[in-house]
């Protein structure tokens, strides 16, 4: 028996106007599964975009009521850090729902 994946769908604007996807992310039994593609020259890039990431899963938990959105912001960016310095779990994390 296959289990199922419940896959987001395409962003609109690639949708609507093609591109490129750089980075997937599945939780199974609580790992990280990445696959990722370069797509940079500049790794800084990857940066800006964890950073608009972060804004952006911020403003979701804000507009569900969840927290205020640079409180969320913080609570990311603290785990970030100390995420990247010391890895705690090599890519595991708590159910999800």
């Amino acid at each position: 028996m296959t289990a199922g994946y419940d896959a987001l769908q395409a962003p609109p604007g690639a949708r609507d106007k093609g591109g490129v996807e750089v980075l997937r992310v599945g939780v199974v039994e609580g790992g990280l599964h990445v696959t990722l593609r370069r797509a940079f020259s500049d790794p800084r890039a990857w940066g800006i975009l964890l950073a608009d990431v972060a804004r952006q899963v911020a403003r979701v938990y804000a507009q569900e009521g969840s927290g205020a959105e640079q409180q969320v912001t913080e609570r990311i960016r603290d785990a970030f850090a100390a995420e990247i310095n010391a890895p705690a779990n090599s890519g595991t994390i708590g159910p999800i729902s």
